[in-house]
Parts: C-alpha cells; structure tokens; sequence
C-alpha cells in the first residue's frame, strides 16, 4: 500500500525557496511536502495552500519555507494505526498524504489518498453555484479544427473541452451552467440535447461577438450573489471552496485565478549601452510572471459595469472595476495547475496523457 520509492521526492530541507518548492509540488502532482531536517526527522508539512497563504502575503517566491510550512503536520506512529483511523484523519483533515513515522520521528512510509479510498474516489468540499461557460468565439488558435466545430466540442479523448470541464466542476457540486454561445453556438445545444446530463444548462446567445467579457451582461438578473466564469478550453485544478471562500472573505467584487509560471528563456541574453559595448550576457535567466488563467469569480454587482450590446473583453472590465476603486483579487495557484488547452502545444501534450 505504501510509496517508500516516492518518500525521498517529497522530502525536502527548510531551506527550500517557496518557488523551489512550487517547482518540486508541480513535479511530484502529490500537492503536499514534507520538510525534515539533516537526521530525516519529520519538521512540518508543505502545501499549494500554505505556500498561497504566504505570496499573498509577501509576494516573495525567493522566501524561504521555514516562513510559511505547516509546523503541526498530521501522521501516524509505526504499527499503532488502523486503515480505519486513517480515513477518518484523511477526511477530517481533507489531507492529500499521510506519514507513518518511527519512534525517531523519521518518515518510514507515505499513505496518500488513492491508496486508502482507491483510483477515482477523490472527494471535494461542495459549492452551490453555477457557473458560467465563455464559449462563443471563433477559437481561431485552433483552426483549421474550428473551421468545423466550435473551440468548446473539439475532442479531449473521448469527449470534448466544455463537457470535460463541466464534468470537473460537477465533481465540486456545480450542477448549473450558463453557456454563452455565438459561432456554431447551434451544434453545442445539439450535443448536450443528445447526451444524458448530470446538470441543468441555460444559453445565453449572443447577438454579436461581445467578447470576451460582454455576454456577462445577459445573464439573468436573480443570478446568485456570487458565481464563476470559465473560458471553454482551460482546466484549473483548483480547490473551489477555497476560491469562493477567498473571494467572499477579501469581499472582492471579482477574484482572478492566477497561475505562477516559470519561463527560462533558451539564450544568453545580451545587455549592452550606447555604441554597441556590451555590458554582460545573461547565461539562459529564468523569470516568473503570473498570467491570467481565464477562470474567475465574480459577484453580481459586477455585472453593472458591464455595457450593453457592445463589445467587451475581460481586459477592459478589469481595469473599469479597477477605476472605479472596487476590489478585484488575485487567488495565485501553482503552474501545472492551469492546462490552457486551446494552445496547439498544450493541446496535443494533454490528449496525449489520455492515450
């Protein structure tokens, strides 16, 4: 049952960098560390969510985590546990790993969650909104595919974008989408029409291209005090209770999901002044930004700022929420959590892990 082969990847020194660690949790897909000292003593534990806690604090990837781990991890002693007591602390702690330690305190044995519930068996904590699916563009990254479907039914496996990512927030307890439709918006309501649905789907047609933000100020005017809205070729793995619970906390009027990526740029980059005299070369720098993911949380007083039947990206909402001293939040998450699909790169590489 256990991964001892897997122990020495999530072990790690507290002198880490949060950035080194955000790198080693995007490697492992395990979304948990364990700090432990020189002797291989357990210290403390290390989650995407301790390490967001922190940059949204400082801001700081070069920070150390001796600054942010979790100094009270949960685990269990060698030989004196039950596969029963071991659920009961996995559920009740929400927890993605479980250490077994010895009587030194050192890690001797890793339980993560698909070993005790099995494949498939991950739970989420629920939300009861719906959520909103941009999916009336031309998906012109896509062509010459979106010469024939629209971006949001082009295939992922066995099934295409927008219901992969509907079936991802059903798992969330999501159970209603608003879908905003424009180009070939007809063969979208045809599929659905056809497959037998786990969640009640409104349209929103537009009449226009709107952009990425305009159709926003179609939706019913009762929809819910809070909701999502999702672009129709992402997919971000993200806890969406802790979303929600962030943006109604910061009492954000709009929160956007950001996801820290690490770029190292191929070349020596020159740096010279006047008359050509070189400066220095910067051997292969690396450089970390954070991008817009397309996945956010809006209130419903947001959508008051929205015109009417005019065209409206996110871009310019944005900045007009931003002029107008609301608050508008940024909830940070780790770069292997974002899958931006509608790229031909992402795309072929993620269908690929399917086959």
């Amino acid at each position: 049952m256990g991964n001892k082969n897997k122990i020495d990847e999530i072990k790690i020194p507290a002198e880490l960098s949060i950035k080194e660690c955000l790198k080693k949790i995007d490697q492992g897909a395990r979304k948990i560390l364990y700090i432990c000292d020189k002797n291989g003593c357990l210290l403390g534990s290390l989650t995407d969510g301790d390490i967001r806690r922190r940059l949204l604090e400082t801001g700081n990837l070069q920070e150390e985590i001796v600054h942010c781990f979790n100094r009270n991890p949960i685990f269990v002693t060698e030989n004196n546990y039950t596969i029963e007591e071991i659920k009961k602390l996995m559920l009740g702690h929400m927890i993605e790993g479980l250490p077994i330690l010895d009587e030194n305190k050192k890690i001797i044995d890793i339980l993560f969650w698909v070993d005790v519930f099995g494949e498939g068996s991950k739970t989420y904590r629920k939300i009861n909104i719906p959520v909103v699916i941009m999916a009336g563009g031309k998906g012109e990254r896509l062509g010459p595919f979106t010469k024939i479907l629209p971006k949001c039914l082009i295939p992922v496996g066995e099934r295409p974008i927008i219901e992969m990512i509907m079936d991802r927030f059903s798992q969330h307890g999501v159970r209603h989408f608003y879908v905003s439709l424009n180009y070939k918006g007809e063969m979208v309501q045809t599929y659905f029409g056809g497959t037998e649905k786990k969640y009640t789907i409104d349209y929103i047609w537009e009449k226009e291209f709107f952009g990425t933000a305009g159709s926003l100020k179609l939706l019913p005017p009762d929809i819910s005090e809070n909701f999502i809205v999702s672009n129709c070729d992402i997919i971000v793995d993200v806890d969406y209770a802790d979303l929600l619970r962030f943006h109604r906390r910061n009492k954000n009027i709009l929160t956007v999901v950001g996801s820290i990526q690490h770029y190292k740029v191929p070349y020596g980059i020159i740096h010279f002044k006047k008359e050509g005299k070189l400066q220095e070369i910067q051997e292969k720098p690396e450089f970390d930004f954070t991008v817009n993911t397309g996945v956010y949380v809006l209130s419903r007083q947001a959508l008051a700022y929205i015109p009417e039947d005019r065209h409206f990206d996110m871009t310019d909402f944005i900045q007009t929420l931003l002029n107008s001293k609301e608050n508008v939040g940024v909830y940070p998450v780790s770069q292997k959590s974002y899958i931006d699909i509608g790229r031909w790169e992402e795309y072929k590489e993620y269908t690929q892990k399917l086959i």
